[in-house]
This record gives C-alpha cells, structure tokens and sequence, in this order.
C-alpha cells in the first residue's frame, strides 16, 4: 500500500514525510482492517512533524481524521460488517480498567494510544483499528466533509459541553479554523438566543465566522463591545489565554482547546484576570462518547465543514499551509480516487 511515514522530525519545509511503500496490515481478532479514502490534516499533525508532539515510535504513519470502508475484520468482531463506512478519531485504544476508563475519562487513560502518534494512521490506503473505536458515518455526508467532523468536530463538541453554555450567554471564539468553525454551527443550534465573538488574525477566517452567524469579529487583543460568559480558545498562542481572560465577565469560564501552547502564557495579575470566580479548563483528546454523541448531532443540524481536498503525496505542503494560517477552514487528503 502507498503511504506518507514520519521517520525524522524537522521543519515542515524540509518536507520531513516521505512516501513509502508498505505492506497492508492484518487486523487482530478484535480489529477491522479499513480501506481509507479520505484522511484530514491538522495542527496535532504538523506538530508531530515538527516534533513538538512526539510519537512513541518512528516511522509512523500519521493521520488522524479517518473515513474509509470495513474490508477485512478479526474474528471476533461483532459491530462492524464488511462494506460498512466507518470514521476513526485520535482515539486510537484504551486500557479500559483504570479509574479514567471506568468513569468514562478515557481521554485521561495513562495507557491510552493515539491514531498516527502511537498507532499507524491513516496517510495510508489501509489502517486497523479495534471495533470499539469506529463510528458509523451518517450518510448525508460525503468522505471528505466526514473527515473533519472526526477531529475537528469531536474535539470541538468536547469543548463546547465543557464550557457548558446556557441560552443567551455571551459567547467567545479565539481562533476560526477548522474546529471552531463547526463549533459556531453547533452554537447557533443549539443556542439560539447565544451572540458569538470571533477572534482571529485573518480577514478571510472574519469572513467565514460573519458568513455562520458571528456578531462581532476582532484580533486578540480586541476589546468587544461587552464582556463575555464563555470563551473557547483553540490557538496555540499563549497570549490568546491572557487576552481572552480580559475579555471574560465576572463568574465567566475558559475552555483552552490546545495540545500545547508554542508560545509562553504570559504572567497574568490575580486580581485582573483571575478573581471574581473565572475559571480556567483544558481540553484533552476526546472520548469515544463525544464521537458517538456528536457525529449524529452534525446530520441533524446539519453541520457544513468547510474543506479543501489535496492529494496524499502533498501533506507536507498541506500542513506547512496550516503551519502559515494559508488555509480557509479544513484540509482533507484524497488517499483514494
């Protein structure tokens, strides 16, 4: 099968993935072996590249927003059947036994295992992973809108019930990429009555958060017209969680959805950012009932990614476009037809 492997970290315009000519893997008695057609591209997938993210063994095959077809399964697989359309997300296994596992934080698993940083992903044409961790995909949505519901999306929602909006609450976006792009969506669903904030250093990202219903747009650092009950940051800019913390009302929550920051978080003085009972909350990964909740949840309202598709063997260029802010929302790469 062809591939796209990590073998090196380097800067993304060393073009550190490189094609390779791998054999299909065998599924366990408990995997499926899918055929992939589509894989997303994001940030989690340049900062591996750029080592920052560290997968557990190298090469590695990359890949974490995953939409193909079930080809071959283990014999003890009992939820998926041979032709079926299933999605794969960062989750790529959990032990199941821990405290984490058993209350359903399998996000916080210690032996938890990642698509693409610790298990080969889908910058392949074929991949395994087990039962538990495919979704069906709703029908309404084409290969490529799928793929960033299963990274994006999941992980977007994951936010979004974290932050726990009521209806009318003030609500602020920091970064419009990929993520909160199908986040606004969900807002304005669920939340009618909620105006959205969008914060972002691009006019073309503006453009799309006013096109989804956004109220107001700005730069971090931008002082909107009133204070806000709920900010999501999804940057990896350090200042964006001083900045947003200025903005935020008393009694107000922040969710930072980041992996990491690449830039320090500034000092912040208690009494300005931090008093009157704001709080501050991270995101980590996702949970196999965010996937299970979210992807019908998208067909209802219905979600409409915004997606660029490229072929497999550009995914370095691709992510040197995400590393520059170049693209207007979600990179997908074509692995079949």
């Amino acid at each position: 099968m062809k591939a796209m492997i990590l073998d090196t970290h380097s800067p993304i315009e060393a073009k550190p993935l490189k094609p390779a000519d791998l054999s299909v893997p065998t599924p366990a008695e408990n995997q499926i072996l899918v055929e992939v057609s589509v894989c997303g591209a994001c940030h989690t997938d340049l900062d591996e590249a750029e080592g920052r993210l560290k997968p557990t063994k190298l090469p590695i095959i990359p890949g974490h927003q995953v939409v193909g077809k079930v080809v071959e399964k283990g014999k003890a697989v009992t939820k998926h059947k041979i032709g079926d359309r299933v999605g794969i997300t960062w989750l790529f296994s959990s032990c199941g036994d821990c405290d984490f596992c058993r209350t359903g934080s399998e996000n916080l698993c210690i032996k938890a295992k990642w698509t693409g940083k610790d298990a080969d992903g889908g910058y392949a044409e074929y991949m395994v992973i087990g039962e538990d961790f495919a979704y069906p995909v709703p029908e309404q949505f084409s290969d490529s809108q799928a793929a960033p519901l299963l990274c994006a999306g999941v992980i977007g929602y994951r936010t979004l019930r974290l932050v726990d909006i009521t209806d009318g609450q003030k609500v602020g976006l920091f970064g419009f990429g990929a993520s909160a792009h199908i986040v606004i969506q969900i807002i304005k669903y669920k939340f009618p009555n909620s105006p959205v904030f969008v914060f972002t250093k691009t006019e073309k990202h503006a453009e799309l958060a006013k096109s989804l219903g956004a109220v107001w747009t700005g730069r971090s650092g931008d002082r909107p017209p009133e204070k806000l009950d709920k900010i999501m940051d999804f940057t990896p800019v350090g200042e964006c969680v001083r900045d947003a913390l200025g903005v935020l009302e008393r009694g107000g929550r922040l969710i930072i959805n980041a992996i990491r920051k690449e830039t320090p978080v500034p000092p912040l003085d208690y009494a300005e950012y931090l008093w009157l009972e704001r709080e501050i909350k991270s995101v980590a990964n996702v949970t196999r009932r965010d996937a299970e909740e979210f992807l019908p949840l998208a067909a209802r309202i219905p979600i409409v990614p915004t997606i660029e598709e490229f072929p497999l063997e550009q995914a370095n260029d691709v992510l040197c476009l995400i590393k520059n802010s170049k693209l207007r929302a979600a990179a997908v790469l074509k692995i079949k037809g």
